[in-house]
């Protein structure tokens, strides 16, 4: 037994642990969970627990079902929301096939692989999400309408206001489970907040953002109030995102800081967002993986629709901010396509794998977008190269059909359920009469 999985046993008795409950997620990035008591640890370190993985989203086929589901100790953090006395703590876990192998299609996994492709080109991947989400009111019936919690705007100070208090105490419930908080504030949306974790390697990112979409919906329950992911929930608002910000590192040399450099931008820097640039259309179905993802990227607020790449522009879907010159090491880019409802561990991997081809093949990065790329006309763009990000699921999956890259990063289980489930997901969502045809035509035809 090693010295993490013996931290954890003495943790438990020394804390009073009842329940450690075991989380992973399906394809699709929704968490699963199972409890044990602690007397079942120890063989879950050793064995890990089965279950039955064809009946998650994704995982295993039904004549291959059985599954193991072994913890991560790195990741063990008590739950806060559970009380001081006899608590609950959790662990991540890696999905493991009886063999004791690696489950292919394990969301946590396909981000482990991608993970290890960079360390063998010697790099190390860092991230940093900037997390938006709504609050609404309770409706008073399943089906009322959203009313947010407030009319307030950007960095809006509220007094007393309800997303003040929520934003605190979901702040301090992560930082309790050592999750770090870089900033939070009032977004452009009513109702509409966002909360940006410190930097961190992409693994233990992926791992926070799932326990931080947790947590809010803990917080949320808590305050009576609805919080929602859901890229693009009011249609006159802006959409949430979950902006990324992005490093490799060669040990402790960031290697996008280059202080020769055009933005003091090194060569695998450029490099790197020509393959995001490159490969864009082909991960966006990842990145952007519901049908409401596309009103979103489609409905203005400053959402990226167009593929290019800009220093400081907002407008552009990958960004090179400003930052601090005697700071090498905060040299970075932002990825701004990517949506709060994405499975963090895919997005991730497809990012990574995009931009590392991008250095592998030496891309070469095409001139930056210095004008505001919404208020160009379509002439304008066509004439600058700049080309258009998929405008639908349908098209977002079509296009991710056909990469080769993509399905090499997520592996073929999970590659053809993604393409699967999506095409579903689409015949529904296309089949459904809306609430606007039957106001526009019933009156008119």
């Amino acid at each position: 037994m090693d010295r993490q999985q013996e931290y954890v046993l003495r943790a438990i008795e020394e804390r009073d642990i009842r329940f450690i409950r075991l989380w992973f997620t399906d394809v699709l990035g929704v968490l699963k969970s199972v409890a044990i008591a602690p007397a079942e640890l120890e063989s879950a370190f050793a064995e890990g627990i089965g279950f039955d993985g064809s009946s998650i989203e994704g995982l295993t086929r039904v004549y291959e079902s059985d599954m193991l589901a072994k913890p991560d100790p790195s990741t063990f953090q008590v739950l806060p929301w559970r009380g001081d006395t006899q608590g609950t703590a959790r662990m991540f876990c890696d999905v493991l096939t009886p063999m004791g192998e690696p489950a292919r299609s394990d969301p946590r996994n396909v981000l482990k692989r991608a993970l290890a492709r960079a360390a063998d080109a010697g790099f190390t991947f860092y991230t940093h999400p900037e997390i938006e989400f709504y609050l609404f009111e309770q409706p008073a019936t399943p089906t009322g309408p959203l009313i947010p919690i407030d009319n307030a705007g950007y960095f809006d100070h509220v007094a007393r206001g309800t997303g003040h208090d929520f934003r605190r105490d979901a702040i301090t419930t992560l930082e309790s489970m050592g999750i770090s908080v870089e900033f939070s504030h009032h977004e452009a949306g009513p109702g509409q907040n966002e909360i940006d974790l410190r930097y961190a390697d992409a693994l233990s990112t992926a791992d926070n953002i799932q326990t931080f979409r947790t947590v809010v919906k803990e917080v949320a329950l808590k305050q009576d109030v609805v919080a929602t992911f859901m890229p693009k929930p009011l249609v006159d608002a802006a959409g949430s995102g979950m902006h990324t910000h992005m490093s490799l590192f060669e040990g402790d040399r960031n290697a996008f800081y280059d202080p020769a450099g055009e933005y003091q931008l090194s060569g695998a820097g450029r490099a790197f967002i020509a393959g995001l640039l490159h490969h864009a259309g082909e991960i966006t179905a990842v990145c952007n993986q519901y049908v409401n993802s596309y009103k979103r990227l489609w409905g203005g607020g400053e959402a990226p629709s167009y593929v290019c790449w800009g220093h400081n522009n907002r407008s552009a879907l990958v960004r090179v901010p400003m930052y601090k010159p005697e700071k090498g090491g905060s040299a970075r880019v932002e990825y701004r396509g990517l949506d709060s409802a994405a499975n963090p561990y895919l997005a991730f991997a497809v990012l990574l794998s995009a931009g590392l081809k991008g250095i592998e093949e030496g891309y070469e990065l095409p001139e930056g977008a210095s004008e505001d790329v919404w208020a160009m006309t379509r002439a304008e763009r066509k004439a600058l190269g700049i080309q258009e990000l998929p405008n639908s699921l349908h098209e977002a999956v079509e296009i991710m059909e056909g990469s080769e890259l993509v399905a090499e990063t997520l592996g073929e289980d999970a590659f053809d359920y993604f393409v699967r489930n999506k095409r579903t997901e689409w015949e529904e969502y296309r089949n459904q009469v809306t609430e606007y045809e039957v106001r526009r035509f019933i009156p008119a035809i």
